[in-house]
């Protein structure tokens, strides 16, 4: 798949829920609450990244209730929410999700979770937790039932307009009688502000989750691995689209993001000195306990990603020119990290973008700081980079 030129890359941030500090491998050093997170929006905000991911899993604060919070205390800011099938009802999450749209004024991303750890899944009372083809199964007919929920709000809504006291009385009705899920007169209020709905982020590297991914995802979202690997996650996800556009006539366009980390410095000596700094009080026992946890973790995202850490471990992690996988010695999830200068990292991220990559979401240690850092450097110089092959390959096709 080649780059179209016409779809500008956005990123965004991450927000440290979990904790935060200029360590991994360690105890949060700070103290992280809901006013240390509207800070780090301020900064992600002012520093030109466009939303951020709020975390989910069990040991989170809310990601909705963060994320309306922090959208309340920013003017552009768009939190990424996690809606997790089997958790929350579907009729109840499109609810949720439009409301979060309404009162952000269009700022609502939803980031579609099916799974997490075991130990999460059950602790939450998910009786799929240890099923993954099901639970694929179970999100794909939960995300049509929400989406068809916004569809008839959203046509709705002129009539809507004409009709204030009366405001469900012109929604379309939905009726679903599914494996997992059963609805009689389902209705969803208040339409969605964005159309047609807020757009769905979904990530998951298993055969099942990319089949899925064809037929839900507006983003489908990668953990950071080398070229050749992602080159070749989009080809999967890809066929699986054309497949869908062959057997059920669907047609969809997807965007296709990746997760990293990022260590940027004015000097590439500074950016590799920065970077391991940020391990260097691993505790050796920690590390061990975690290495166990992540190599056991059903999922295939980090099946892949431990397969990297060990492929780069002899050369001390480092996978490829800027690319390094220290972090996920004990950082499960998106632990690569791109380190280097401004002009560097932003090369790196230029490699992805001819692959079709248009949306980064990154974070560092600590957040805040680098939130900062990160987006005054790295952004303006890659919207440069960007801007320069785009005119390019524009004189080219002339």
């Amino acid at each position: 798949m080649s780059h179209n030129y016409e779809i500008e890359p956005e990123f965004g941030w991450y927000m440290p829920t979990r904790g935060d500090g200029p360590y991994v491998g360690v105890k949060s050093e700070r103290v992280v609450d809901i006013a240390y997170n509207i800070k780090v929006a301020h900064a992600v905000e002012e520093a030109g990244y466009t939303f951020a991911l709020i975390p989910t899993g069990g040991n989170c604060s809310d990601a909705w209730l963060v994320g309306a919070t922090l959208a309340a205390h920013t003017k552009t800011f768009k939190p990424l929410v996690a809606m997790r099938p089997g958790l929350i009802a579907p009729a109840l999450a499109a609810r949720m999700g439009a409301t979060l749209d309404e009162v952000t004024g269009g700022r609502a991303l939803i980031n579609i979770v099916t799974g997490s750890s075991a130990a999460d899944m059950k602790a939450m009372g998910d009786p799929l937790a240890f099923d993954k083809e099901a639970r694929y199964e179970r999100t794909l007919e939960y995300i049509k039932i929400v989406k068809q929920l916004w569809l008839n709000s959203a046509a709705a809504q002129g009539e809507r307009l004409l009709a204030a006291h009366d405001a469900l009385g012109h929604i379309e009705r939905f009726d679903h009688e599914g494996k997992y899920f059963q609805l009689e007169g389902g209705v969803s209020y208040p339409p969605p502000v964005q159309r047609p709905h807020p757009p769905f982020y979904f990530g998951g590297s298993s055969p099942a989750a990319k089949r899925t991914a064809a037929e839900i995802a507006d983003v489908y979202l990668m953990w950071a691995e080398p070229l050749d690997w992602i080159k070749e996650q989009i080809e999967e996800v890809e066929h699986h689209r054309k497949e869908l556009r062959a057997l059920q006539g669907i047609d969809r366009t997807i965007r296709y993001g990746l997760r990293a980390q990022v260590v940027i410095r004015d000097t590439e000596e500074e950016a590799w000195a920065a970077a391991r700094h940020i391990v260097s009080r691993i505790d050796p026992m920690l590390k061990q306990g975690l290495e166990g946890q992540l190599f056991y973790n059903l999922s295939a995202g980090q099946q892949r990603q431990n397969e990297l850490r060990k492929l780069a471990e002899a050369n001390d992690y480092v996978i490829g020119p800027n690319f390094w996988a220290g972090l996920a010695q004990v950082r499960g999830g998106g632990a690569m990290a791109f380190v280097g200068t401004p002009e560097q990292v932003a090369d790196r991220l230029l490699e992805y973008t001819e692959l079709g990559v248009t949306s980064f979401i990154l974070s560092g240690y600590p957040n805040l700081e680098e939130a900062s850092a990160s987006g005054k450097a790295l952004l303006p110089v890659f919207r440069r980079k960007w801007q320069e092959r785009k005119l390019a390959a524009s004189q080219i096709q002339r």
